[in-house]
């Protein structure tokens, strides 16, 4: 009984963050200049990004995201200062920051422009 009792909140947890992480919030894409990409974080290092979005008649905005594919990363890395189209997922309620310090999560490049 005792090992239930210690072992539930344990194989709960890992449920629920397994189905944060693998059901999205919402999805879409965003595009602007890539401004800062960087592996970051004390025991749980992960790729964050910072992207500007900015249109002439509004007040520019600064995107902060997530990349949790090393793929996608090394990617981004060579891509800083260019136009770039995003394609991102949203997951809300992630337990921890060792995912990521933002719940936009991007997962493909899906445009570059000079």
């Amino acid at each position: 009984m005792l090992f239930l009792v210690l072992l539930g909140p344990v194989v709960l947890l890992a449920l629920y963050t397994w189905f944060v992480l693998h059901w999205d919030y919402s999805n879409g894409y965003r595009s602007g200049t890539l401004q800062k990409f960087s592996r970051k974080g004390w025991v749980c290092k992960t790729d964050e990004g910072e992207l500007w979005q900015s249109e002439q008649t509004f007040k520019p905005t600064i995107w902060l995201f997530t990349v949790r594919d090393a793929g996608v990363a090394r990617q981004l890395d060579s891509l800083v200062g260019k136009q770039v189209r995003l394609h991102y997922s949203e997951h809300r309620g992630v337990p921890s920051s060792c995912f990521g310090d933002t719940n936009y999560f991007v997962d493909s490049v899906a445009g570059v422009t000079q």
